[in-house]
């Protein structure tokens, strides 16, 4: 699964890990217990690298925590999670759809950042009370001071971090368009990116003490994704208000039932504009009913074209997923993605076909919609 493997369950939530964090999770083990090791020379050597594995361990549980929150935030709006993911760069809930609304949007992203707050107020007072010192109140202090870090620089507002998705909600709930919020986060997004690859950059030719190489590649990893969710808010308002009806393919092949083979050759087939090899059979109320292939032809001499019906050699299976003609092209786009489709079959809501509907088509529609949008200039 994209280089993850699945570790188990939390909470009913398919969780994984990254091979990615396999690294981390050495060097984090390596750079504290060699950090414990010279701050307590007394530790044994084989100790203080099993406090640094315990403490890289705590602290990828407070990246799973912070994933928690928003997941939690996400269930309580009746929204599944399809997984929790831990990587190089920290962690990801995978939702299975958006908030319907921007103050769920609101709280599913500022849910995270509360648990991390709360885990530093939280690990403060422990440490505090308990005057913890020695190895394990350097871990618990590193703790504090890893979830501080974690909340504040996921407050930051620019996608694909929490703020970001929290500046979307506002945009969201400001202009009513949640399309514009998504593209406002990404430019804001995009700026911290470039920013933090800036700061990295000057780090690492010594022009500057602050930063180093880790936030340049944080910077790198940030607009890379602001950048995608800058185009996927573009493809979004170019689809908004269109629906399945809109993308149906141009001629599509249908044919009747009740047809002889020889109109479907010589009336469907010679006129077609199109190479279909494979034509969905509609009967007398216009219901799909099944498919006839060019090649069903071979299979009935000539002289009995005119006495065989499309009915008498289509293939009863369609093997074709049906969307209403009136579904938001948005979610079509999503339906194709999750599985894995390449094209639909667009019926009315009392079943009538009305025809195919690909991804080309979508394609096409939306190049037709950005031409609009950004019209050619006249030489």
């Amino acid at each position: 699964m994209n280089g993850n493997l699945r570790v188990g369950n939390l909470f009913g939530i398919p969780f994984y890990v990254n091979v990615s964090w396999f690294l981390v999770l050495a060097l984090i083990t390596w750079n504290y217990g060699s950090a414990l090791s010279g701050a307590f020379p007394t530790l044994p050597g084989t100790l203080s690298w099993l406090l640094g594995l315990a403490a890289a361990l705590l602290l990828f549980s407070s990246v799973l925590a912070h994933e928690l929150g928003h997941s939690f935030a996400a269930i309580q709006q009746g929204i599944g999670v399809n997984s929790i993911t831990l990587f190089l760069f920290g962690g990801l809930a995978a939702l299975e759809k958006e908030s319907d609304n921007p103050g769920g949007a609101f709280k599913v992203a500022i849910a995270g950042p509360v648990v991390s707050l709360v885990l530093f107020v939280l690990l403060s007072t422990v440490g505090q009370v308990f005057a913890l010192g020695g190895p394990v109140g350097a871990i618990v202090s590193l703790l504090a001071y890893i979830n501080l870090a974690l909340g504040v620089f996921n407050l930051l507002p620019g996608l694909p971090l929490d703020g970001g998705n929290v500046l979307k909600a506002i945009v969201w709930k400001v202009t009513g368009n949640p399309y514009k919020g998504t593209a406002f986060a990404s430019r804001a997004g995009q700026v911290i990116g470039w920013l933090a690859i800036g700061i990295g950059t000057a780090a690492i030719l010594r022009i500057s003490t602050f930063g180093s190489s880790w936030t340049l590649l944080i910077g790198w990893f940030l607009l890379s994704n602001a950048n995608r969710s800058a185009q996927s808010a573009s493809v979004q308002q170019r689809l908004d208000g269109l629906t399945a009806q809109d993308a149906l393919v141009d001629n599509s092949p249908i044919v009747a039932q009740q047809a002889s083979l020889r109109e479907f050759a010589d009336e469907v087939l010679l006129n077609s504009t199109s190479n279909w090899q494979r034509f969905l059979v509609v009967d007398t109320e216009g219901q799909l009913v099944g498919t006839i292939s060019v090649e069903a032809l071979q299979t009935v001499s000539r002289d009995r074209w005119a006495v065989t019906t499309v009915g008498d050699v289509m293939t009863a299976e369609t093997a074709l997923t049906t969307i209403r003609s009136n579904e938001s092209l948005l979610d079509v786009v999503q339906t194709l993605e999750a599985q894995k489709l390449s094209v639909l079959a667009v019926i009315r809501d009392n079943g009538q076909l009305m025809g195919l509907l690909e991804k080309q088509a979508i394609v096409r529609l939306m190049q037709g919609q950005a031409s609009k949008i950004n019209p050619v200039p006249a030489k």
